[in-house]
């Protein structure tokens, strides 16, 4: 009888740990972690980019500025991506900007670009790349285009088109005259403009 008793005990503790050997191969499995072996050029790569992203400064998503140039003119200007500078406080370097000018004569100049920089002291604006800008029934196409407050100009360069009712004009620069209302045309080579305009 006893004998009985300890082969049932043997048999249960068998049983036992073999039950146990297999939970444990059936679950710790899933609680392993996977480690990725990632190489030292990718690991080098993200460690300059933390390093670029930490002295560039922080960044912003879907911001705005608003408020009025020394011409009175009242502005917005929004982009989709900004960093600011930490060596240069006040330059936000911008990315997906549109920007609306409210003139007092109640006419908008609206200017779209894939970057730029904002200067939250002086109010001058860089606007680069891809830069579209709207005015009455007027649109202009160009690479780079520069607002400075303190002068009260808007400077327009690089690949210039403009179109409008009466035609279409391309040129090396334009000079916006915010405070007087006018317009300069400069053209480099053979210091003539060209254009295409329909007289009606």
């Amino acid at each position: 009888m006893i004998n009985r008793k300890k082969k049932l005990r043997i048999i249960q503790f068998f049983l036992l740990s073999i039950s146990l050997i297999i939970l444990y191969f059936s679950y710790s499995n899933k609680f392993i972690v996977k480690e990725k072996i990632i190489s030292e050029e990718i690991q080098e790569k993200l460690s300059q980019q933390i390093q670029d992203q930490t002295k560039a400064g922080d960044v912003f998503f879907n911001i705005s500025y608003s408020g009025i140039d020394l011409s009175g003119n009242r502005y917005v200007l929004n982009a989709g991506e900004a960093i600011n500078d930490r060596d240069k406080p006040e330059k936000i370097y911008m990315k997906k900007i549109d920007a609306v000018f409210y003139f007092k004569d109640e006419t908008n100049l609206k200017i779209y670009s894939n970057e730029g920089i904002y200067n939250n002291k002086t109010l001058d604006m860089l606007f680069k790349s891809n830069i579209r800008a709207f005015y009455q029934n007027s649109s202009l196409i160009a690479e780079n285009a520069e607002f400075l407050n303190t002068k009260g100009l808007l400077i327009v360069s690089d690949k210039i088109s403009v179109k409008d009712e009466n035609g279409i004009l391309f040129a090396d620069k334009l000079f916006f005259d915010l405070n007087n209302q006018t317009l300069n045309i400069s053209a480099f080579e053979n210091n003539k403009v060209n254009a295409n305009i329909n007289i009606k």
